[in-house]
């Protein structure tokens, strides 16, 4: 499998989707709702209106929108990851792990906020990238802000993006204080729409704009396999690290900026987590971009395939037996 998904060949496309129904066809088994609640940003609640106006309450529905988006955002992550050559060649491993490691957490795969702000934040991800070489920063940096923005409207602890921002700056550009207002100029744009719409509408109020968060510590795990997700996790990432590491001499000075950028994504991400912990751990999904980018390099790096197919065996055991084996009663 691993040396299927290397090859850069149109047909792993159709390859990747199918993958991709293996691993997350339990969310079509097992359809469930979106669950709304009074925390919910603004922007989403209003979504889900829109989609249950629509669709009314049929959960099927929200499996197949939740799993169009999975694949796009794999697919979408796959071809930044090859423009930018993050591995020296394209190659399908990229796609490959995304869906692979979202499928170690099943609450990642359902419809929710975290899933939509993190299809924005591969937009987000891919435009960051290209300030190394823009031709017209400012406007660049204008949309990135807006974008973050926008995600944040959907699940405010995104808001933390901010910093992703300002480390994407100073990583990809000289400094310049006009495009750090620009940016963060960018980031109001969303919330001024909204006041004026809630002020025309009167129905203005703090609470509609600023939903309530909560600061604590990650729940500990009390299942055996969501301990073993977070090991699956956290074990190919270290790993991934020192193969970039032994490999940076290697790539362009661009490519290195985009792994730094990509640490300091995952940094980013870790405020997210301290923000409405749920004993799911669907507040992680945001972290699904950087470490799939690690994991990545892990199944390409080695010369020696065989510690990259046991790796990736072993985890796709876990994921079948955690979609249809005891785990999933």
């Amino acid at each position: 499998m691993i040396g299927l998904f290397r090859r850069k060949n149109p047909g792993n496309a159709f390859l990747l989707l199918f993958y991709g129904l293996i691993v997350k066809f339990p969310i079509f088994l097992h359809p469930a709702l979106p669950v709304s609640s009074a925390d919910d940003s603004y922007l989403y609640s209003q979504v889900l209106k829109f989609l249950f106006s629509f669709t009314g309450k049929t959960p099927i529905v929200y499996s197949i929108i939740s799993f169009l988006l999975m694949f796009l955002q794999a697919s979408l992550f796959n071809r930044i990851c090859n423009h930018h050559k993050l591995l020296g060649k394209s190659t399908f491993l990229p796609g490959m792990s995304f869906l692979l490691l979202t499928s170690f957490f099943p609450s990642w795969n359902f419809f929710s906020a975290p899933l939509l702000t993190n299809s924005l934040m591969v937009w987000v991800w891919y435009r960051m990238l290209n300030l190394y070489n823009s031709s017209q920063p400012g406007s660049a940096i204008f949309n990135i802000g807006v974008l973050i923005g926008v995600a944040s409207m959907l699940y405010f602890p995104a808001i933390a993006f901010t910093l992703l921002m300002l480390f994407a700056l100073v990583i990809m550009r000289p400094f310049r204080i006009r495009e750090w207002i620009v940016g963060l100029i960018g980031i109001t744009i969303p919330y001024y729409f909204l006041f004026i719409l809630l002020f025309l509408s009167d129905k203005w109020k703090w609470s509609i704009v600023f939903p309530k968060f909560r600061l604590s510590l990650p729940l500990i795990p009390t299942s055996v396999w969501i301990t073993a997700s977070m090991v699956l996790l956290v074990i190919p990432f270290i790993i991934g690290g020192f193969l970039v590491q032994a490999n940076l001499t290697k790539m362009l000075i661009q490519v290195r900026k985009a792994w730094s950028l990509l640490l300091l994504y995952l940094l980013v991400n870790t405020l997210t987590i301290f923000v409405n912990a749920d004993p799911a751990y669907q507040t992680w999904m945001l972290t699904a971009i950087p470490f799939a980018a690690f994991h990545s390099s892990v199944y390409f790096f080695p010369q020696q395939r065989l510690f990259p197919n046991l790796l990736h065996w072993i985890s796709f055991a876990f994921v079948i037996i955690l979609s249809y084996g005891p785990a999933a009663q």
